[in-house]
Order: C-alpha cells, then sequence, then structure tokens
C-alpha cells in the first residue's frame, strides 16, 4: 500500500514560519509541524513556540541532532560558522529534518512572501517538494502582520532588539544586535565571547568579521547612538508603521546580507 504524502511545516520561531501556521492550520490538518531545536536558541523563541501552540491547538516535533553543536565545532576543526561555511545549518537543521522526512513523499510548505526574492532551504532530496502559499496567494509583509495580530500570537519579544530568529550567536546578527544581546543576555553574550576564545592551538576566528565580541562591545556606545539615529530617520519616513518593522528596515540598512534561510523564516 502505497504511503499518504506528508505535509510539514517548519516553524523558526520568526514572523513568517508563524503566520503561515495561521494560515494553514485549518486548511491542513494534517499538517506536521517541526522545530530544528540547536538548543541554542534564545529563551524567548520557546516561549514564542508555547504561544504558538497554544493558540493554535497543534503540536510541534522539535528535531534534534544526534551530535550538538560542541561536537560539530570539534569536527569542523574549532572554525567557527560563518556565511561562507554554514555546517551548522547543515548538521543541526538540514540533517535532523531530512532525518524526519525519510523516503516519505512530502510537500514541506514555506513561509517565503509575494514580496520577497529568494526560495528558501530546498532539498536535493526527490521526495521532497516545495509550495509557496504566500506567493501563489500575493501575500507581503503587511498580510503577514495582520495574520499574527488577528490570531493573538502577534510577534515574538525578541522583535524589540532582534529582527530575525536563530542561535544566540547567530553570526547573521548585526553590530547592535549583539550589543543588544548583551544587555539583554548577557549569560548568552558571554558565551559567545567563550566561544571565541577557546582554540586549543591559539588560532582566532570571530563571529563578526574583523573584530572579536569584546572589541565590538568596547564600542558600545557609538552603536547604540548611530542606531538610535538611524531609527530617528525611519521613523521620521515611515511613521505609520510599527516600531518592530521600522527596526527590521533600519537593520536590513545596516546589513542585508540574506541569512540562513533554514532558520530564519
Amino acid at each position: 500500500m502505497t504511503k499518504p504524502t506528508r505535509h510539514i511545516l517548519g516553524l523558526s520561531g520568526g514572523k513568517d514560519s508563524t503566520a503561515l501556521a495561521v494560515l494553514l492550520h485549518r486548511e491542513v490538518p494534517q499538517m506536521e509541524y517541526f522545530f530544528c531545536d540547536t538548543h541554542r536558541e534564545l529563551d524567548e523563541t520557546y516561549e514564542y513556540l508555547e504561544r504558538i501552540k497554544a493558540r493554535l491547538g497543534i503540536t510541534i516535533h522539535y528535531l534534534s541532532a544526534e551530535r550538538g553543536f560542541d561536537h560539530w565545532l570539534d569536527v569542523y576543526g574549532g572554525v567557527l560558522p560563518s556565511p561562507q561555511m554554514r555546517w551548522c545549518t547543515k548538521q543541526l537543521k538540514i540533517k535532523p529534518l531530512e532525518d524526519f522526512i525519510g523516503e516519505d513523499n512530502t510537500i514541506s510548505y514555506i513561509g517565503i512572501r509575494a514580496d520577497e526574492h529568494r526560495d528558501g532551504y530546498i532539498s536535493t532530496k526527490p521526495n521532497i517538494k516545495p509550495v509557496y502559499p504566500f506567493k501563489e496567494r500575493g501575500l507581503v509583509k503587511a498580510d503577514i502582520l495582520r495574520l499574527l495580530e488577528e490570531s493573538g500570537i502577534g510577534l515574538p519579544k525578541y522583535y524589540a532588539w532582534r529582527s530575525r530568529s536563530g542561535c544566540y550567536f547567530c553570526f547573521f546578527q548585526r553590530k547592535y544586535e549583539w550589543v543588544m544581546l548583551y544587555e539583554h543576555h548577557p549569560d548568552l553574550f558571554a558565551k559567545a565571547v567563550e566561544y571565541e576564545q577557546r582554540h586549543k592551538d591559539g588560532r582566532t576566528y570571530t563571529w563578526t568579521q574583523g573584530e572579536t565580541l569584546l572589541e565590538l562591545l568596547a564600542r558600545k556606545e557609538q552603536i547604540i547612538a548611530d542606531h538610535q539615529r538611524a531609527m530617528a530617520r525611519q521613523q521620521a519616513k515611515q511613521d505609520n508603521l510599527p516600531l518592530a518593522e521600522v527596526l527590521s528596515t533600519v537593520l536590513d540598512q545596516e546589513d542585508d546580507t540574506l541569512p540562513c534561510l533554514a532558520c530564519h523564516l
């Protein structure tokens, strides 16, 4: 007997994947929701996932790699993940997901909006078919925010200072976000510093290009002041937008590098 096609939706703890779950949880009752848990997430991310489960009445499968971040850091010779070497995505996100799916014919629902020009994670496995409901329906950022507001879920708390989901030490964080990590979670910032400094053979790797986190922190006041000026300029242009969206625009202007698309929807 042929097994039925599976339907899956990955939640990252960000606004787009959450809005997609809001849109589809009644349309696709057989949907399997999953979260690839690196065990290096912010507490706010786990809190947001609990809010999603409670509001939508869904179950979320938490997928974890057999070996964690520290193991793979050793395997890759102590080289921290970076935009050029995203081994964390491969080992902690993609592999657990593909193990979860196996060889089953699967439709993967991806929360890329109609106003974005990217595709998200596309598996090379022929049994996994990606679909893009937002693109198909012409839904843009304003629609996503409306879906979240009407559902009662809203935005995650970290959107007050960070515009992307992901690990607390994600190398795609902008400098202001690193400073805010220090302000909101000094213990996690200290752990990220330890990863930079902990190399038995004396090699130096940094999370941000060209400077260590401690060097970045020494410029904290200047980074905050520059950010506040940029926020004021943007708010003058977009005075009708929520503060979280103004923040996102300002941070994108600081660094428009596309983030890890398996993590940040």
